[in-house]
């Protein structure tokens, strides 16, 4: 009796191991299926941006450390010419993500200028914060407004970077042509070497406030920033409405008094062809972000989520829809 007792306990116990091991499978496979469900379609997200020292290579690190820590990718950026060749690496499938000016985003749209034909494979995520005309010379130069660059040696951005476009169509807007200049072309970092060494006498670096070549370069040499007057800005706007007038602060650079110029808001774009899901989770991820972007520059305090979804100059993405729908409701 007692032995038939014994293994009837052993095999009670038998069968209850068995169904917990079976429900700590079951639950092993749940959890399995929502990390699934948290993650992306894609391994890879390749963040395009721009120079080394500038916002956007900034900003986009910080993005790009955040999208690999919550989906487990291989998120990165590629430092670039900026907003034309960013625009090309989305149409070519080679970046999945792009900080780019709203100016060359609507020539790549219309197919105009750097563009031949229109660009197809990309869509907006979110308008950014304003990109700034930072006209930059010595003191002691004569140069006081845009007008005064007739002759000089600038250095206008990389060649068909954002820079160089709307440096091109500022110049253009005052009569000037590259004709009527020496003209370099030359990335943030390359033109503050430039001016510091004397091998050029102004430049355009158009990016957030404040740009890390230009508050490097006020500490080595008495900087001047050039004004652009924003009745000037008004009437190019008229054909360009990207363009907006705007002031750079007192203190930026050490300068006492605010400066007028010109701007042009940013665009986090994305690949027409990724998955709905995907940027949804990756514009979610963004907005979720952005404290952690602010905290890597300030210019990203101008991002706010009611301005993301105005001056939308691409189709905006069905994932990036999807996640202000939700937030309207």
């Amino acid at each position: 009796m007692n032995r038939v007792l014994f293994f009837a306990f052993v095999l009670s116990l038998s069968l209850m191991l068995a169904a917990c091991n079976s429900s700590g499978n079951n639950q092993a496979s749940d959890n399995d299926k929502s990390a699934a469900t948290d993650g992306l379609d894609t391994n890879i997200v390749t963040i395009a941006t721009g120079g080394a020292s500038g916002p956007y290579n900034i900003i986009g690190s910080t993005l790009a450390d955040q999208y690999t820590k919550t989906f487990d990718v291989n998120s990165r950026t590629q430092t670039t010419g900026a907003s034309v060749e960013n625009i090309n690496l989305l149409e070519q499938g080679k970046a999945e993500i792009a900080f780019v000016m709203s100016d060359a985003l609507s020539q790549a749209i219309n197919g105009e200028v750097s563009f031949n034909e229109p660009v197809k494979n990309v869509s907006h995520i979110a308008t950014l914060y304003p990109n700034v005309v930072q006209i930059i010379t010595k003191k002691g130069t004569g140069i006081n407004t845009i007008e005064d660059l007739k002759g000089k040696r600038v250095a206008v951005g990389d060649q068909n970077s954002g820079v160089e476009i709307n440096a091109r169509v500022l110049l253009k807007g005052h009569g000037i042509t590259y004709d009527d200049l020496k003209v370099d072309y030359l990335g943030y970092a390359e033109a503050a070497d430039g001016l510091k060494a004397g091998t050029i006498d102004a430049a355009f670096l158009t990016s957030g406030l404040p740009n890390a070549s230009v508050l490097e370069l006020a500490e080595s040499i008495d900087l001047q920033l050039v004004s652009i007057n924003p009745d000037k800005v008004a009437e190019i706007a008229k054909e360009h409405p990207y363009f907006v007038a705007y002031d750079i602060p007192a203190d930026t650079y050490g300068n006492k008094e605010a400066i007028p110029t010109a701007a042009v808001p940013n665009a986090l774009v994305v690949r027409a062809d990724m998955s709905e899901d995907d940027v949804y989770k990756l514009t979610k991820q963004f907005f979720e972000s952005l404290p952690t972007l602010q905290n890597a520059h300030q210019a990203a305090n101008d991002i706010t989520l009611e301005g993301a979804q105005q001056n939308i100059v691409a189709p905006l993405h069905p994932g990036a829809k999807r996640f202000y729908d939700e937030q309207s409701q």
